[in-house]
């Protein structure tokens, strides 16, 4: 896992010299969860690609009320298991705690229109043809170990 800090001193609305037109940020701290993003390159490196950092930076930058170039009219939004603009209270009720996981909390879960009962008969009859099959496997292992003479 890696966390990335943004710090900034000055959340008003405007900068002083007026060039860039923000909103108000004060008291909100924005956390984004990319855990879900990215690919692995091997066994301990995840790698970004391109799109990925274009949505993350993108969300920073709406976050931060910044017009884009794409001549959309864009607003931030939270999007629950990605991203959440957390006021001062919520981090103070997670005791501080600065895990994004905490407040950005779980992705939707995608309906697939198939009933609990129907998914739940389905995996269980699964579980217990699984259950056969090691069963024989279990006893094919055991004549094998007995004809090589390393039974009971």
């Amino acid at each position: 896992p890696v966390c990335l800090w943004f710090i900034s001193k000055d959340k008003r609305g405007n900068n002083e010299k007026g060039l860039l037109k923000r909103r108000d940020r004060q008291g909100e701290t924005l956390f984004i969860d990319a855990r879900e993003m990215g690919s692995m390159v091997n066994r301990t490196l995840k790698e970004l690609t391109n799109d990925d950092i274009a949505k993350i930076t993108q969300t920073y930058h709406l976050w931060r009320g910044e017009e884009l170039t794409t001549n959309q009219e864009q607003e931030y939004a939270d999007i629950a298991g990605y991203c959440k603009s957390a006021t001062l209270a919520d981090i103070k009720a997670n005791d501080y705690v600065l895990t994004p996981g905490r407040y950005v909390g779980a992705a939707d879960i995608v309906d697939d229109g198939i009933s609990f009962e129907t998914k739940m008969t389905e995996l269980s009859q699964t579980l217990y043809n699984q259950m056969n099959q090691s069963d024989e496997l279990d006893k094919a292992i055991r004549k094998n170990l007995e004809a090589l003479g390393y039974g009971k």
